[in-house]
């Protein structure tokens, strides 16, 4: 029963009621009946006791003669509540409204014996409450006075738990079932709010389950308490990002599919040919070996690009940090693509702007970044346009600035302009590349510990800035 949540909530809700109820019903129950209805009876009989009493203090003859207090007893016996009787100036017993004190006429009640003599002279109230209700609640005893002021009997009003009993039985009853009722709210409650926690759970495991077999596509809607919709939060975010990723598995192979199909298409086609006799023409086979040449460098950059895409995954991306002469590592890393763009009619520019000083950097790494913003730059601008590599220092940093002339980045696409696999309107731009290099290019920027911005107007090129600082923070790795 106790194995779930749920019924858990509604025993936790259920327990304290099971126990504090039933003792605030005693309570509540003792105190009405001892502090509220037995007093105001207490004060009710003693007003009718001292009435009796007023009226009887007028006919002395009542207090000596049985058969007149008698009479005189019955006669007011009906107008008033409980048990009433006439007691001389001794204590003994004249008349009494109960038939069952017949036998004990002339004889003093034991009360009479245990009070003073001052307490005979003065109204006295006894109240007693009894949780069995049996016995005597209420007993009242009022002297009674001549006009000389001389005693001459006493009233005395006895109520018994058995007079009260109807009363006290409907204040039990009435509290019995607020606490019923109490118990019975409580409960619903309970359950109520364990549902409200328990249904919420349910749904995150089950969305939970969903996403181990794969079957989880859609977010839950946020419901219940914070904590519950901090967990929902949570699986929408892992549905996000699964979905996120099964994204980039559908666009990873269809780039791979594309981008495969390209250099080995033209691999085979020099291969057809040179099996068909194109080895026997040195010129057409120079430029068969040198178009096979340039397709395997493709899927060499390719292959990097996917290892780097790996490494990424992985959290492994390794910096090889040396000392570093920018002055000379900068002017040959940028000779063949010098090359590279006059080969396509495009001007090429570097500009150092000042002396760059020695860092400590990876220049592999570096280079790689490096060349993916040139290549990106040459492959997007068109014939005819400008390229420009500028290089500076300041105080704190180096800075890299890889400009081209050509279309642009739209608005829009700037902040998604880094993500893999995105590679921007196609209608704009030749279907080219895996969409990997500017990825790669940030993340190798910094595990330098340095940055990489963009700035691009559409239509009048793009500035890609690469800040590296000159004092690389020991950070050997990048997750």
């Amino acid at each position: 029963m106790l194995n779930s949540l749920r019924n858990r909530l509604i025993l936790s809700h259920l327990l304290p009621p099971l126990i504090i109820i039933p003792l605030m019903g005693i309570i509540l129950i003792y105190a009405v009946e001892s502090f509220i209805l037995l007093p105001t009876l207490t004060r009710e009989l003693r007003g009718d006791a001292m009435l009796l009493a007023e009226i009887l203090g007028d006919s002395p003859e009542t207090w000596q003669n049985p058969e007149v207090a008698a009479s005189a007893l019955l006669s007011a016996s009906p107008s008033l509540g409980g048990r009433i009787m006439l007691l001389d100036s001794e204590g003994r017993l004249l008349a009494s409204s109960d038939a069952a004190d017949s036998r004990r006429m002339g004889e003093i009640p034991p009360v009479i014996d245990d009070l003073t003599p001052e307490q005979t002279l003065q109204p006295y109230t006894k109240t007693e409450y009894n949780a069995r209700l049996s016995g005597d609640a209420i007993d009242v005893i009022v002297p009674v006075f001549d006009s000389s002021q001389e005693l001459i009997g006493r009233v005395r009003i006895t109520y018994p738990y058995e007079t009260v009993y109807e009363h006290l039985f409907q204040i039990r009853f009435l509290l019995g079932v607020i606490l019923i009722a109490g118990l019975i709210v409580s409960a619903a409650i309970g359950y109520i709010l364990a549902m409200n926690i328990s249904i919420p759970i349910q749904h995150v495991a089950e969305a939970i389950y969903d996403l181990a077999t794969g079957q989880q596509q859609e977010p839950l809607p946020l419901s219940g308490a914070e904590e519950i919709n901090l967990q929902i939060t949570a699986v929408n975010f892992l549905v996000a990002r699964l979905n996120s990723l099964e994204k980039a598995r559908n666009q990873l192979l269809a780039n791979l599919v594309h981008e495969l199909g390209r250099p080995l298409g033209a691999i085979r086609s020099g291969l057809q040919a040179l099996q068909h006799g194109a080895v026997q023409d040195p010129e057409l086979l120079d430029d068969l070996l040198s178009g096979m040449n340039e397709q395997v460098k493709h899927l060499q950059i390719l292959l990097d690009d996917l290892a780097h895409l790996y490494d990424q995954v992985l959290g492994t991306l390794e910096l090889d940090r040396q000392p570093l002469d920018l002055n000379q590592w900068l002017p040959q890393l940028l000779r063949p693509w010098r090359q590279v763009a006059e080969d396509k009619e495009q001007k090429f520019e570097v500009i150092i702007l000042n002396d760059l000083p020695i860092i400590n950097a990876d220049p592999n790494r570096l280079a790689q970044a490096i060349e993916n913003l040139v290549n990106n730059a040459l492959k997007y601008t068109p014939q005819g346009g400008e390229i420009t590599l500028s290089a500076s220092a300041t105080d704190d940093e180096v800075i890299f600035q890889v400009s081209d002339t050509g279309m642009g980045i739209l608005w829009e696409e700037q902040s998604e302009i880094f993500e893999p696999f995105f590679r921007g309107d196609q209608q704009r731009r030749i279907k080219q590349g895996m969409g990997l290099g500017l990825g790669i290019a940030r993340d190798l920027v910094i595990a330098h510990g340095g940055r990489l911005e963009l700035n691009s107007q559409p239509g009048e090129g793009s500035q890609f800035s690469i800040h590296i600082p000159r004092s690389v923070p020991d950070l050997e790795t990048i997750q």
